[in-house]
């Protein structure tokens, strides 16, 4: 079962906690700053399961380092982290700290977008779906004759809700203007696919297919004496937030087997997804126990997609907290 909730009165995370989300637990540190702490928790099918993956928010943590650092150099956007040190929290904290370590990111605040902003570059899980049911996705009419793993002509944008109870809804890109405005989605879609650009190539490089990723946006707040709601400078402070290219928001494929036609062996989440498929699970809570074999399994390949992503060492980034 999940681990009891280890905040007390006294603890300091009581005072300052705001919300859980599925993988995340959010804290308020003063008026400008968030932590977002990654906790091992797993979802699939919008469900969280009671199993828990071994360090796997440290892993979530260290790639969405990994990648917050590398885009903002590239100058495709910025982003809301501003530390990864237990150490810079507040007093009361450091009691904490060797829990944080390592999965612990500190944070402007920024309102996030109500959609998600997923780039596909191939045809997979529900993309796939829409695909076979009506040729297009989210909209986007794709050529006939596509197979299930297909690269896109070009990666598309494929904006889904947010709903706190059941399943998000693929929307089209009008939708999206219609809940964040043109500037808005005009600008969210122009980082999107830079991002989605930037990461599939280095991606590439380490062998690996960034088949399609979710990404998170929010827009910082209004300086003084600028208008909070004007259009053009709601999308001038948008930024990058929470995850980045991880195995939890992302598909990623071994790229010398990859083989258009069926399913592909990859680095995420879809190994456990492929397992409750096959357990008869009606994908509605609770969630069954994940079995010893499934955790390795997926402990395992999260661990490889950051270590050949990132080039660098998760047994050294457990113990030093670096990514080297």
């Amino acid at each position: 079962m999940a681990a009891a909730d280890p905040r007390t009165a006294a603890d300091p995370r009581t005072a300052a906690f705001l919300r859980s989300g599925k993988v995340r637990d959010l804290y308020a540190l003063d008026a400008d700053r968030l932590l977002l702490v990654a906790s091992d928790r797993l979802s699939a099918f919008d469900v969280v399961l009671p199993t828990p993956i071994p360090d796997k928010g440290r892993v979530l943590t260290a790639l969405s380092r990994f990648w917050f650092a590398r885009t903002a150099a590239a100058g495709i956007v910025d982003n809301h982290l501003r530390g990864t040190d237990p150490a810079m929290l507040p007093d009361g904290w450091a009691p904490h700290a060797a829990d944080l370590r390592g999965r612990t990111m500190i944070c402007r605040r920024a309102t996030p977008l109500p959609v998600e902003i997923i780039v596909r570059g191939y045809l997979s899980g529900t993309g796939w779906k829409d695909y076979r049911s009506t040729g297009t996705l989210c909209g986007i009419r794709l050529p006939a004759g596509l197979r299930e793993s297909d690269r896109l002509p070009a990666p598309i944008l494929t904006p889904s809700t947010k709903v706190e109870q059941g399943h998000d809804e693929n929307i089209d890109f009008d939708a999206m203007v219609s809940l964040v405005g043109a500037p808005v989605a005009e600008r969210a879609r122009q980082i999107a696919l830079a991002l989605y650009a930037f990461g599939a190539a280095h991606a590439q490089t380490a062998g690996i297919l960034l088949a399609d990723t979710k990404f998170e946006l929010g827009i910082l707040p209004a300086v003084p004496g600028e208008d909070p709601d004007d259009p053009a400078g709601r999308a001038a402070r948008l930024v990058l937030i929470d995850e980045v290219m991880t195995p939890d928001s992302s598909r990623f494929w071994e790229g010398t087997a990859w083989e258009p036609g069926h399913a592909q062996a990859s680095f995420d989440k879809q190994f456990v997804r492929d397992w409750l498929e096959s357990t008869g699970w009606d994908k509605t809570p609770p969630g069954p126990e994940l079995p010893a074999d499934v955790v390795t399994g997926t402990r395992d390949r999260y661990v490889a997609a950051f270590e050949r992503i990132t080039g660098a060492s998760f047994g050294r980034y457990l113990e030093e907290d670096r990514i080297a």
